[in-house]
């Protein structure tokens, strides 16, 4: 079974990175979660990049607030595909700090970056990436996009009458 590897700088991002662990749980994609700072700790981060495709993680979301370095560090020394997904953290400037760090990547290390405090979206993405090439992630994907449509057509009708 594929496996997405969530990591975060520090525990105060959990409140936000739970929101992908909590779509990926609806998915049936089982996660690994851990505390990886790329500033504190920079051998668990070498560790946690170069070794999780061994572990059968096919995806790592990798949360930072800040400077942000996080997704980057992760991307550079990993074969796997990385999301980051920039935390408003209380020494951030607006978050926006930690959009262009994710963002703003050099050729040749891509990280796919999700909105501010984006999560739940990077979890739907992973998730994606999975059912590319797991039909039966994939179908849950279809009837996951299926329902939102669904939402959004009942809220239509109920305002129409």
């Amino acid at each position: 079974m594929a496996k997405v590897g969530i990591i975060m700088g520090s525990d105060s991002d959990l409140p936000i990175m739970r929101e992908a662990i909590e779509i990926l749980e609806g998915f049936d994609i089982e996660t690994e979660v851990d505390i990886v700072s790329a500033h504190r700790t920079p051998e668990k981060l070498f560790d946690y990049a170069t070794n999780a495709h061994k572990r059968g993680i096919k995806v790592i979301i990798a949360g930072a607030g800040g400077a942000a370095h996080l997704p980057g560090m992760v991307a550079s020394m990993s074969p796997l595909p990385v999301i980051g997904v920039p935390v408003k953290s209380r020494n951030s400037i607006d978050g926006w700090d930690s959009v262009l760090s994710i963002l703003q990547m050099p050729g040749g290390v891509p990280v796919a970056t999700v909105a501010l405090d984006g999560a739940k979206n990077a979890g739907i993405l992973a998730a994606q990436i999975i059912g590319s090439s797991d039909q039966c992630v994939l179908d849950k994907i279809i009837f996951y996009k299926e329902s939102l449509k669904s939402k959004v057509l009942q809220a239509s009708a109920k305002l129409k009458k």
